[in-house]
């Protein structure tokens, strides 16, 4: 098999072939060169699924879309391969080799040998069979860890560019607005600095794989109304500035994202796929963006068919295409014939084509993909017998024992310690009653974007292709010396009452209960959490709600562990539960990260990315309100949560002292200094997550009563101290001024240096001075947090 298809000539390499040409001058070259059938045709993607005998990708048919003809499409080329992994199980190794036949027949099929670029989705890990299942994002949030966010995201990138994979469908930047929303799960929490910040080190992973990045979904998909997928929504403006699109702009700042998803709903009666405001007056003219904008998945026929802003494909095609996006996914509808038609008869300018081809282009070129000698071989296969699919079966491993140690330890550091009356951690218990639905469920770790919960369901003949050892799995092994019992009492969303009597005789015959809770994550109403799966209240589902109140009242100590895509209201268990243990989908570590904090063998340093609520029908309502948005006389609804934004417990005890303001003041473009000591005062190792929350009593606009502008995980060992130095600048007290511009105003703040939201240990008061400044996408977004040496006490 020749590894270079680039076009054949009896000349010189091709300018758009040369390697050693600026690529702005090779993709004029090659647009100049292109007809328009040809230029079109790499504005869309096909959706496929690769061979399981590793022949060439076959087109994945979908009910919402029309029958592709591969070789009707492929002398012009083709933009995109749709999740060729992602689409149906295949063993690694085949599906690379189909990969490989696939580029090497789309590059041959073209005149200027141009492959596609295959795209997956990595929302959790690769969406592959086989692949390591990593924690679902609102874990990343958990863990207050954007180094470790970034070496998970270098690990999955890495694994995705061995197999030919060039792009992947993350990170969602979506800030929580309504917890009763389906894709919680996907998200990272409820406060933009979190979100940007870890996110941003997402993109900055998987891109150092050579992998590009996709943010979605932009903007505004998680403030929909009621918490409904796909519905409208109603926000300000200026609550778009200042919580949806702050994450974007990080990740496209400072990550250096490469592309962008748009959302699919409409704000205030404008589609995100047809707003030119949005996807080019201020992704590209504002921030600089020079990256590819993709549509969510059928999102431009969307325009026709559920937003009915367009009257024919063609009318969607060009408010899209005017709005800024390039690429139409998964598959060819209204970029091809009716696109193509629309030019034709002047009803779209070819100027717009050639706007997003260049972009396209400008892509595969930066990933080689227009390269002389580009190899359709990818890393993982190189030196392999490739006329020996048999052989091959087997071969690549995309779930190592690396990955596995690194899932693990981001599931560790993403288990949230809520409450406890020092059951915890359990000293060698002779009897466990372990109840729940989930604790015997092997995929009760997973997101509704693995691989087994989003493909592998469809096809139930087929193993996962990875380990998933359950809870009761993880607690023998954890408790070797325990007898240990498992009652399942009831359904995650049955209502089976049944079996609840037999939970609570066990329970009586326990030292303690373990309640095993929460979702079970699926598709479009399959689960309890997940796309499509929107809840309409955060009571928990089915009857665990009556469970768990009646092993509260067997006077057994219960700790209750939730294994959830969302935080649910847990009643009379908030402040009766002996402790409440908090995992969001922890992915196939979990159940062992799970079993090590309830046995002490890890201390937990967890925090809660997102409120859990008291009332399960206080929603939406997020830690970020302002101060009509708290509880008072005048409203019967009291949205105080349970357990705040930024919580977590530890089996050691922390005091913070000693606080100095060095820089009090500071003009509206200089930066703030203060230090203090954080002691660890208790008997073991531990990591205090110090989180900094500024506060502005008087602005010129409503803001909220407080918001998380850094933080910085701190370990510490017994009774050791460290001098904490923090310099915030004052960029970060900015926000949208009634004029619409991001403005920083003079004025008193306060720097609250907090254990959670609702924990402040320390306040720093602060002036800023002078005349009040804009600021834009180039202000400074983080504190600088710097440690002096150890001290001993």
């Amino acid at each position: 098999m020749t590894a270079n298809v680039a076009v054949e000539t009896t000349s010189a390499t091709p300018l758009w072939n040369d390697p050693a040409q600026d690529i702005a001058t090779r993709v004029s070259a090659l647009i100049d060169a292109m007809t328009l059938k040809e230029k079109i045709a790499q504005l869309y993607g096909v959706w496929v699924g690769a061979s399981d005998e590793g022949g060439e990708v076959a087109p994945h048919q979908h009910d919402m879309e029309d029958a592709v003809d591969l070789d009707a499409l492929l002398p012009a080329g083709l933009g995109q391969l749709t999740r060729p992994f992602g689409t149906a199980p295949v063993d690694p190794a085949l599906g690379a080799l189909s990969l490989l036949r696939t580029q090497t027949r789309i590059a041959a099929a073209n005149r200027f040998g141009i492959p596609a670029l295959a795209h997956e989705e990595c929302l959790a890990g690769f969406a592959t069979w086989g692949a390591t299942a990593y924690p679902v994002p609102l874990s990343w949030g958990a863990t207050f860890d954007p180094g470790l966010i970034r070496e998970m995201a270098a690990a999955i990138g890495r694994d995705m560019r061995s197999v030919g994979v060039h792009q992947g469908l993350a990170p969602v930047l979506d800030v929580v607005r309504d917890a009763r929303w389906g894709r919680v799960e996907e998200t990272i929490g409820e406060d933009p600095y979190l979100v940007g910040s870890i996110g941003t080190a997402y993109v900055q992973g998987l891109q150092s794989a050579g992998v590009v990045a996709t943010l979605k979904h932009f903007v505004g998909y998680s403030a929909s109304r009621a918490g409904r997928n796909l519905a409208p929504v109603g926000m300000g403006p200026r609550e778009r500035a200042d919580v949806l699109l702050p994450p974007f702009e990080m990740a496209v700042w400072e990550g250096g994202a490469q592309s962008v998803m748009h959302a699919y709903t409409d704000t205030d009666g404008m589609p995100s796929a047809a707003d030119e405001d949005l996807l080019t007056g201020l992704l590209r003219d504002t921030w600089g963006f020079d990256g590819t904008v993709v549509a969510d998945y059928f999102g431009i026929a969307f325009l026709k068919t559920l937003h009915g802003v367009a009257g024919d494909w063609a009318e969607a095609a060009q408010a899209a295409l005017g709005a800024g996006v390039d690429v139409e996914l998964p598959t060819v509808k209204t970029y091809g014939a009716p696109l193509t038609e629309a030019v034709a008869a002047g009803r779209v300018p070819e100027a717009l084509i050639d706007r997003a081809l260049r972009r396209v282009l400008t892509q595969k070129a930066r990933l080689g993909l227009l390269d002389a000698d580009w190899d359709p071989v990818p890393a993982a296969l190189r030196g392999a017998d490739l006329d020996d699919p048999d052989a091959l079966r087997g071969t690549i491993d995309l779930d190592p024992p690396a990955n596995r140690e690194l899932a693990r330890a981001v599931a560790e550091e993403a288990v949230v310690l809520l409450t406890n009356d020092g059951t915890l951690p359990l000293d060698r218990p002779r009897r466990i009653a372990l109840v729940g639905p989930n604790a015997a469920e092997p995929t009760a770790v997973l997101g509704c974007y693995s691989f087994p919960q989003h493909v592998g369901v469809h096809h139930p003949e087929t193993p996962p292709g990875i380990d998933l050892p359950t809870l009761h799995d993880a607690l023998r092994a954890e408790f070797p010396d325990a007898h240990l019992t498992v009652v399942r009492g009831t359904g995650v969303d049955d209502g089976d009452v049944t079996g609840i009597a037999e939970a609570v005789r066990t329970a009586r015959e326990a030292d303690v209960v373990i309640a095993a809770l929460g979702d079970r994550a699926g598709l479009f109403g399959r689960g309890t959490s997940g796309e499509g799966c929107d809840a309409g209240s955060l009571a928990l589902p089915g009857a665990q709600q009556q469970l768990l109140d009646e092993l509260l009242a067997t006077g057994t100590p219960v700790v209750a562990v939730l294994l959830a895509g969302r935080p649910y209201a847990l009643g009379r268990a908030a402040d009766e539960a002996a402790a409440i243990v908090q995992s969001f989908f922890p992915g196939a570590g979990g159940t062992t990260a799970l079993a090590g904090v309830l046995s002490g063998r890890t201390n937990p340093s967890g925090r809660l990315p997102v409120s859990v609520p008291r009332d399960t029908g206080a929603q939406p309502a997020t830690y970020l309100g302002a101060r009509l948005a708290q509880a008072s006389d005048v409203s019967s609804v009291d949205p105080t949560a349970a357990f705040p934004f930024g919580h977590g417990l530890s089996y050691t005890s922390f005091h913070w002292d000693d606080l100095v303001v060095e820089r009090p003041e500071a003009d509206t473009g200089g930066e703030f200094s203060l230090s203090f000591t954080v002691r660890n005062t208790g008997g073991r190792h531990g990591t205090e997550v110090v989180q900094l929350y500024l506060h502005d009593p008087v602005a010129s606009v409503v803001q909220p009563v407080q918001r998380l502008v850094g933080y910085t995980r701190l370990p510490l060992a017994p009774r050791e101290e460290r001098r904490l130095r923090v310099t915030v600048p004052a960029d970060l007290a900015s926000f949208t001024g009634r004029d619409g511009r991001r403005v920083i105003e003079p004025g008193e703040l306060q720097l609250r240096l907090a254990a959670s939201s609702a924990d402040v240990r320390l306040t720093a008061t602060v002036t800023v001075t002078g005349a009040a400044r804009i600021v834009d996408h180039t202000r400074r977004f983080h504190p600088r947090f710097t440690t002096e040496p150890y001290l001993r006490a």
